[in-house]
């Protein structure tokens, strides 16, 4: 099996964890609120994720070299976090994630005067082609738009600007300032938020959440390894894949269809994201796109951008 080959496989599989990290996620959101999720499923990601943690061996302080950059993506990462968990509590799988795959559109616009990237005019149309795949999804004047859309637009805006901002200052920054500090505020803010909205949970529904950090974990161990032996153009593309698992799970679970709206909608967002991808790869410029390599909405795991960055480091001494 080649190493591409092998790439999609993990790929396709983490991917397939994430899609059950995001049902679990919509099973709890039906009972209790999405600041005490995802309070719990950080809380308890802590342990897993100082696990990966002790390959950080630099010996440095734990504040920020850019210290309001940090601050702004703390901010971002925690706002996404919460929104995109509200939005997979409230509407149809299948709709978020047709919502969420706007999020490499955003990330290519807003390296543009972020990072100063050039971007030609065939993934220009290829963003503006996408943008109306959410539009097609949305459907405005037909059909009710409500908190749950808002909060998956919300989810993917602020996830994408968090990681243009991780390329921003990534080389600088320790991964383990990059993950705790958003990390800790989740935990801060949704405790403070807790005794106003807190619903008493079983064992059971503990263990859930213990298990959305578990199924992440695994994920982003999956992708981390898939982007390691194979090539960004080939893993990045599997995302697309959630997209069964939501139909799926969606039907088998949840009593939901796809709607032609939505199937249409997130045909043409993912078909202008694989443009986007495809481009970029014989591109002789930067590639905004292919080194994004996390998935949104994961608050108890570090980003898979993050670690990798952080293996690079390591593997050539800076």
């Amino acid at each position: 099996m080649s190493s591409n080959l092998k790439a999609i496989v993990l790929s396709l599989l983490g991917f397939a964890l994430f899609a059950f990290h995001d049902v679990i996620v919509k099973i709890l959101g039906g009972t209790y609120p999405t600041f005490q999720i995802v309070f719990f499923s950080v809380l308890m990601g802590f342990p897993l994720v100082t696990l990966l943690l002790l390959q950080d061996r630099t010996r440095d302080t734990l504040i920020p070299k850019h210290p309001w950059w940090s601050l702004l993506r703390t901010f971002l990462v925690v706002t996404a976090a919460s929104s995109g968990f509200y939005a997979f509590s409230t509407l149809p799988l299948a709709q978020t994630y047709a919502l969420l795959f706007a999020f490499p559109l955003i990330i290519t616009l807003a390296s543009i005067p972020m990072l100063g990237e050039v971007v030609g005019w065939r993934r220009m149309i290829a963003v503006c082609v996408g943008f109306a795949g959410v539009l097609i999804v949305l459907q405005p004047g037909t059909a009710p738009f409500g908190i749950g859309h808002l909060a998956a637009l919300i989810a993917a805006t602020c996830s994408a600007l968090a990681s243009v901002i991780v390329r921003k200052i990534g080389q600088d920054e320790r991964s383990i300032v990059l993950i705790l500090y958003p990390m800790m505020a989740n935990v801060l803010l949704m405790a403070a938020v807790l005794p106003w909205v807190y619903v008493p949970m079983p064992i059971i529904d503990l263990g859930l959440t213990f298990a959305i950090s578990l199924l992440a974990l695994l994920a982003t161990i999956c992708m981390i390894t898939a982007y390691k032996i194979g090539e960004p153009a080939v893993v990045a593309p599997m995302q697309y894949s959630q997209i069964l698992w939501a139909t799926f799970f969606g039907v088998m679970y949840f009593d939901e269809t796809l709607t032609t709206a939505t199937f249409l909608g997130a045909a043409v967002v993912i078909s202008s994201g694989l443009y986007i991808v495809v481009r970029e790869t014989s591109a002789s410029n930067t590639k905004p796109v292919l080194r994004t390599r996390s998935r949104l909405a994961t608050p108890s795991t570090p980003r898979v951008g993050v670690l990798l960055r952080e293996e690079e480091k390591a593997r050539f001494g800076r």
